[in-house]
């Protein structure tokens, strides 16, 4: 028995290996917020805060960036990772009727 556990998790080290060397060799994308006039403050920090998984201090700092200039600088990631993210955020404020926007453009 102990042994299939071991198994098991050298399996599913290989698998987080391989996607870490997957996500290594993807290009790497922006992710940028933009500010509206509709959506609250604290809504646009809880999605940073557990979609993108920033700390307070950044998602906060993001979101006044984004409110005083229009746009602002989210986070860097493996573009399928980036988009999934958008994908989420994007539903998450759709589902509180939210016009959150965020883009994904491809790093220089």
């Amino acid at each position: 028995m102990a042994r299939n556990l071991l198994q098991i998790t050298e399996a599913d080290t290989e698998q987080d290996l391989e996607k870490d060397l997957e996500d290594a060799l993807e290009p790497n994308c922006r992710v940028l917020i933009h500010n509206d006039d509709v959506t609250p403050y604290e809504f646009v920090i809880m999605i940073l805060l557990r979609i993108f998984q920033l700390e307070l201090i950044e998602a906060e700092s993001i979101t006044f960036i984004a409110h005083t200039s229009g746009i602002a600088h989210v986070i860097t990631l493996p573009c399928p990772e980036a988009n999934k993210r958008v994908g989420k955020a994007h539903f998450a404020a759709s589902l509180d009727g939210y016009p959150l926007m965020f883009t994904v453009e491809p790093e220089d």
